[in-house]
This record gives C-alpha cells, sequence and structure tokens, in this order.
C-alpha cells in the first residue's frame, strides 16, 4: 500500500527523472511519479506513483469515484496534475504542448466505454478513420490494414455494415479493431466489457489476450468486472479513496487481508454504507437482504481464493 501522501517541501520534491536508482526503468512503459489532481475541493488522486509495465495487461480496480477513468486521461495528457509527473518512455507527458502530445498519443489505442463509433459511418470508415487522418497510405494499403485487423477481432465479414446493424458485442470488437489500426504500444480499455453479457464479455477477454500475445500490446484495463480482471491480469491495483490501496499479481489479491480491497472483491458494503438502509429497513425484508449478502459473499469468497 502506498505510504501516506508527502507535505510541505516533501511534496515538491521530486527528482528530474525518477526511479529508485537514479535511471528511467526501461521495463516501464508508462510511469505516474507522486501525481495529484483535485477538481475543485475534490482531491481525486492523492500521490500516486505507478509503472506500467512493458508488454503486460495491468488491470485497475475500484469503486466509483476513486479516480480510475481520470487516471487514464493522464496518461495520454488528456488531464494534466495538479503536481507529480507523467512518463512516456523518456518523455514527461504532462508538460508537452498540445502538439507534441499529438504525436504521443499515436503510440495509444483507446477503447471507449461505449465503442464511441461514427453512426453515419460504416464499419470499414469507422476503423480506417486514423489512416485517412494521420498516415499517407493509398486506398489499396488502407483496405489490407482494415481487412486486417478486421479480421484479428472476428468482424471481417461486417466490414459494410453500419454500427446499427451491430451488437453491442460487435460494435466493441469494431472500436478495439480502430484502436489498433496506427499499430500502437500502450491499449487502454475504459470498461471493456460493461453492457455485455457474460459470453460478449469473454470474446472480449480473450482478445485482449490475443492482442497481447500476437502483437506484444501492452494493456491498461479499467474494469469493475472481476471475472475479466482476474481472467487478462498480468499485474493488478486498485485504487481507493484517491490512493494506491494495493498492487501486486492476481494471486496477492486472491490472498489479500487489506479490508478495502477484501469488500471491493467480496461485494461487501460497510457498516457506514449500510447504515442508512438498516435505519430505514425492516422486519424481515432486513434479514432477508443480510441473508442474500452474506450468500453472495460466500460465494465470492469461493471464488476468489481459488489458486
Amino acid at each position: 500500500m502506498s505510504s501516506p501522501p508527502p507535505t510541505g517541501a516533501a511534496a515538491e520534491s521530486v527528482p528530474e527523472n525518477p526511479t529508485p536508482n537514479g535511471a528511467a526503468d526501461r521495463s516501464a512503459i508508462v510511469r505516474l511519479v507522486h501525481v495529484r489532481k483535485s477538481f475543485g475541493r475534490q482531491a481525486v488522486l492523492r500521490d500516486i506513483s505507478l509503472e506500467i509495465q512493458r508488454g503486460l495487461t495491468t488491470v485497475v480496480l475500484g469503486p466509483s469515484g476513486c479516480g480510475k477513468s481520470v487516471l487514464l486521461k493522464h496518461i495520454i495528457g488528456l488531464l494534466r496534475p495538479d503536481s507529480g509527473q507523467v512518463w512516456y518512455e523518456d518523455v514527461r507527458v504532462d508538460t508537452l504542448s498540445e502538439v507534441r502530445l499529438g504525436a504521443i498519443r499515436m503510440h495509444f489505442g483507446v477503447l471507449f466505454q461505449q465503442g464511441a463509433l461514427f453512426d453515419s459511418m460504416s464499419v470499414r470508415q469507422n476503423v480506417g478513420f486514423s489512416l485517412v487522418e494521420h498516415t499517407d497510405l493509398n486506398a489499396a494499403e488502407r483496405e489490407r490494414r482494415i481487412r486486417r485487423v478486421l479480421r484479428m477481432v472476428g468482424m471481417v465479414d461486417s466490414i459494410d455494415k453500419m454500427p446499427s446493424e451491430l451488437s453491442g458485442g460487435q460494435r466493441k470488437r469494431v472500436a478495439l479493431a480502430r484502436a489498433i489500426i496506427l499499430e500502437p504500444k500502450v491499449i487502454l480499455y475504459d470498461e471493456p466489457t460493461t453492457g455485455l453479457d457474460p459470453i460478449r464479455s469473454d470474446v472480449i477477454n480473450e482478445l485482449i489476450i490475443k492482442l497481447q500475445s500476437e502483437l506484444g500490446i501492452t494493456s491498461v484495463v479499467v474494469t469493475h468486472d472481476l471475472s475479466s480482471a482476474f481472467k487478462v491480469a498480468d499485474w493488478m491495483v486498485m485504487l481507493y479513496d484517491g490512493q494506491l490501496a494495493l498492487e501486486g499479481t492476481p494471486q496477492v489479491f486472491r490472498d489479500t487481508d487489506h479490508p478495502q480491497v477484501r469488500r471491493f472483491l467480496l461485494g461487501e458494503a460497510s457498516e457506514e454504507e449500510l447504515k442508512g438502509i438498516h435505519a430505514r429497513g425492516g422486519g424481515g425484508r432486513v434479514t432477508e437482504t443480510a441473508a442474500t449478502a452474506a450468500s453472495d459473499a460466500d460465494a465470492n469468497r469461493s471464488r476468489w481464493r481459488r489458486p
């Protein structure tokens, strides 16, 4: 668990190229160093230091409002920290101009929560949009690349369809093809399985694993879907109250006794969160809710303790 945030001079004394031995860690493709971000009086990120390891899938967990999406936006420079540093490779991202940030963002692909396809464009046009905007490839070269990435996600037969003709899972796969069309080094997934049934969710999980295996892509996956998290993760991170509550392998998370992490994994509300419900509830209804919660907790506890 991260140490308490430094205050005073200690909070400002961030080295120019910070690592434990004074030199950049070449295994980390993205680094956040003592990052803090507030919106008005609301502190969202509180002294976050995190390394995203090259070629691995890092899953970011945490309750709603804990700063997961804000963290993603810092990685690609959509938000800048109030203090601290954000690095991609050997480039400090948070100090770049918008022009230079554009070049850095070409190394990233993003799968948005709802896919964010252009409704008025076909699958071919959606996937090829970045090629038209950012490359000098001719029409034949663009077509070959579009078909190649659509084959990777199992959607080449839908190349002429419109988004309205696709299911939710199919739209996610097309959006994923679009995210990899420029051959990025890092893909950021924002709730990739939200709104999908378990089978379609597993298709997305398998694609995340496939892209890492076949293309060597580094993935950062923000999710509430614990089945997905434990399936795709090489490394896991949990944010709680704007801080790093725990990071480690999936097995570390299965074995943890950290109270907030365990409650999150087991789906257990805290006493404070339940106080209002019990105050207003009555008789057998509260008892029934408690019994159901206990049953669900037991099932979850068994599941996440599995080796």
